[in-house]
């Protein structure tokens, strides 16, 4: 006659242990995944170059300029808004800026094929202005001011057209 003598085991390691720590690993991953994506498209999108190295090269002159202008006490004020372009600009008193070159460079944050260079003429001391229609989204214009040839202030602002095309 046989006798059964099953002993008992400690832990045993089955299918659904195996599924659970496959769903817990790939679970985590995905999670990760899909919160740095979530980050990455609601996030600063950064800056195009045309090649990083050289930008990298030009970054400490550019900090350097911008300290400089940024300490001039000048001031400017982009408004976007029916088709019309409208920059004013004034100096540490107060008192509009006299330039002669209004340059506003229109960048989308990540794809450079909308881009463009919009000049703005001057309609009163500090008022510039330009007429275009500019597309709804985000943009990082980019306006420089000179006046003899000579930049007197540079601005970055970074807007949101709202709406559509008026």
């Amino acid at each position: 006659m046989a006798t059964n003598n099953k002993q008992q085991q400690g832990f045993v390691f089955t299918g659904w242990h195996m599924l659970a720590i496959m769903v817990l690993f790939f679970g985590t991953i995905i999670t990760v995944n899909l919160i740095m994506a979530w980050n990455a498209s609601h996030s600063w999108s950064g800056l195009v170059v045309q090649n990083t190295y050289v930008a990298s090269q030009q970054f400490n002159g550019k900090v350097a300029e911008a300290k400089a202008l940024a300490a001039s006490g000048i001031e400017g004020d982009l408004v976007i808004e029916g088709g019309r372009v409208t920059y004013h600009v004034v100096d540490a008193k107060g008192e509009p800026l006299i330039a002669d070159d209004i340059v506003a460079t229109f960048k989308r944050p990540v794809d450079e094929r909308e881009d463009f260079t919009l000049a703005l003429t001057a309609k009163a001391p500090g008022l510039f202005v330009a007429e275009r229609d500019i597309m709804p989204g985000q943009w990082i214009v980019d306006i420089s001011t000179k006046r003899d040839g000579t930049k007197v202030f540079h601005q970055t602002v970074r807007t949101v057209v709202a709406g559509g095309v008026k």
